[in-house]
């Protein structure tokens, strides 16, 4: 029998749930289902609200699965709010002497009489410790973990239900309840949240436009945290920080870099990206506050995500659905051969510009739609990577319509591909930058652009993984591929050169040997010389790109020097010089045996 608490908490969700599932029902009936998405959306998100802190927590956890809920749905739960009511400033008070064991005038010289923030499990005090440093306390409202708890048990009896009624739902849903479940009580446990904040400081409070607050240990407890106090404008405030004289696309631009760290480099990120744990300082700082909720992305996954995003620039949707097996998004046992063409009508259509011009929102909607329709099970890190980089993008779109993320996170991606010597990402630049036996000298053009972008790109660092690539067992196919590529460049910047030295001849001088401003010295149709001075125009813009890159010194190329000096690298230098040699040789044969009468204008032609 369940006691009367159980009872009245029980018939209090079934009321709204239940009409909530009601209305569906009766869409689904009166064929008015997809006409009314939009409403049902704005119902669900005022009754989760209306449930308090975990149904608002599930609710944010929702809004990060488009695997489970339609697009409609994902934009509306985005819009929940992680603020309640406050509780009582003497339940607060008596909680932080009771967890620290001494009375306040003891530990603060002063403290806020009220909260200066609330949200779903606790609120926020300004304080200023005895010893003088200014602080944030956060103190847990009290009975939250006994609440949460029968929320959650009335909720898993629910999730069974949908598991084994909702056809529709093809996740587990106790499955990815429990684990949401569990992140929530790691929440709860504010010594946990410390930690958290102290390791995320180590691994990325070392860029100078971030700040991460420091954790009092001795005022911290499972339920009272201490920590720095940041002063600062929440992200979401743009007026505000417009009137501040900050940038805010400054901001979110360093959000974005330091979000890329965390999720692709190395792993452990911020798991609760809603704007509001974002503050910009007074001196155009980005500050990370509220570090309960963490996640990993898996080593595999951090490589695969890239490679996705090489795939979608190469429009090698193939490539994409077999991503979703490296991603875990599916088992190996699940054909992805359907998948491809859904993949293809979608980004076919939206893919006239480059990707990088994109919107972030577009590509996450189009994905979120081939999701909902096959049997995908998506990881709760990407959902929350595809959560924070929406995020981000809507707040800078709010200073400029035409803001792109995915331009803004492309220097990332291309000095990872540059510089990365990781199997995955070596493979995941052959294939962008090799196709149908030809090398795209535009491409590795555009990745160094961009590579140079970011702040810790390196000129030497993105010579030698290809070099080392090229030598090793597993280059063997590209060797070919590379010393046929060589040849042409030698002969480029060889004839090239003649080209262009003859074209600088004055024009009396070119006609005393029958030539004009536009003949060229060497026997070659037209079309040829063109794309030969196109190849060498780009060999001599990518060599420079190099030469004026951070870091870049003839020296620091001594490594790359000595794999060169290897056995192997030798025999390419052999086989390229003996090419090329024959190469000139049969063009010095046609100049020879050119006619005498003929002009050197119509042999051009």
């Amino acid at each position: 029998m369940y006691e009367p608490e159980v009872l009245r908490r029980m018939l209090q969700v079934a009321v709204e749930l239940g009409s909530f599932a009601a209305s569906i029902y009766l869409d689904q009936k009166r064929g008015q289902l997809q006409a009314n998405m939009w409403k049902r959306a704005v119902e669900l998100r005022e009754k989760l609200t209306r449930l308090g802190p975990t149904f608002v927590k599930v609710g944010q956890g929702l809004s990060t699965r488009p695997d489970l809920c339609p697009p409609e749905y994902l934009e509306e739960l985005t819009k929940l709010q992680d603020s309640l009511p406050t509780f009582p400033d003497i339940e607060a008070f008596s909680c932080i002497e009771n967890e620290l064991g001494a009375t306040l005038e003891s530990i603060y010289s002063e403290i806020s009489p009220s909260p200066i923030a609330a949200a779903s499990l606790g609120q926020v005090y300004k304080a200023r410790l005895q010893s003088g440093e200014v602080v944030a306390v956060k103190v847990q409202r009290p009975d939250i973990e006994e609440a949460i708890a029968l929320d959650f048990y009335l909720l898993r009896e629910l999730s069974q239900l949908v598991d084994n009624y909702v056809e529709i739902v093809s996740s587990n849903v106790v499955a990815l309840l429990d684990e949401f479940a569990t992140r929530v009580y790691q929440e709860l446990n504010y010594v946990q949240e410390a930690h958290n904040a102290v390791k995320f400081k180590q691994l990325y409070g070392d860029r100078p436009d971030v700040i991460v607050p420091g954790v009092f240990w001795n005022c911290t407890s499972s339920k009272v945290l201490t920590m720095v106090w940041i002063d600062g404008i929440k992200l979401s405030e743009q007026e505000a920080i417009e009137k501040r004289g900050l940038n805010i696309l400054q901001l979110v631009d360093t959000g974005i870099q330091c979000s890329l760290r965390q999720l692709l480099e190395h792993g452990y990120f911020h798991a609760d990206p809603h704007p509001g744990n974002l503050l910009a300082t007074s001196d155009g700082k980005l500050a990370f506050v509220d570090f309960g909720m963490m996640s990993e992305t898996p080593e595999q996954a951090r490589f695969a995500i890239i490679g996705h995003v090489v795939h979608l620039v190469n429009r090698d949707y193939e490539a994409m659905a077999q991503d979703y097996y490296a991603l875990d998004f599916l088992s190996s046992e699940v054909d992805v051969s359907p998948i491809v063409p859904v993949l293809k009508g979608f980004f076919d259509d939206v893919l006239n510009a480059t990707v990088s011009e994109l919107n972030f929102k577009t590509i996450v909607d189009g994905l979120g739609a081939v999701l909902y329709q096959f049997p995908f099970d998506v990881p709760p890190y990407y959902a929350l990577i595809l959560r924070s980089l929406t995020v981000l993008e809507g707040l800078a779109l709010y200073t400029d319509p035409n803001f792109k993320v995915l331009a803004a996170a492309y220097p990332y991606f291309a000095k990872r591909l540059l510089t990365d010597s990781n199997p995955y990402l070596r493979d995941a630049l052959i294939e962008l930058l090799f196709k149908d036996g030809s090398f795209r000298w535009n491409r590795l053009e555009n990745l160094l652009i961009q590579g140079r972008k970011s702040s810790d790109f390196v000129a030497n660092d993105a010579l030698q993984p290809v070099v080392k690539l090229l030598l090793g067992p597993e280059g063997a196919e590209l060797r070919i591929l590379v010393e046929k590529e060589a040849i042409r460049v030698m002969e480029a910047l060889i004839l090239g050169t003649a080209v262009e030295g003859y074209r600088a001849i004055p024009e009396p001088l070119k006609a005393l040997v029958g030539g004009g401003s536009n003949a060229s010295p060497i026997r070659m149709k037209e079309s040829e010389q063109s794309a030969m001075l196109v190849l060498r125009a780009q060999i001599l813009r990518i060599w420079s790109l190099l030469q004026n890159s951070k870091g870049f010194d003839p020296a620091m190329l001594e490594p790359i020097v000595e794999v060169l000096r290897q056995p192997e690298a030798q025999a390419i230098g052999g086989r390229v010089a003996g090419g090329l040699t024959q190469r000139l040789a049969a063009r010095l044969l046609q100049q020879l045996l050119r006619p005498a009468s003929t002009p050197a204008k119509a042999i051009s032609e």
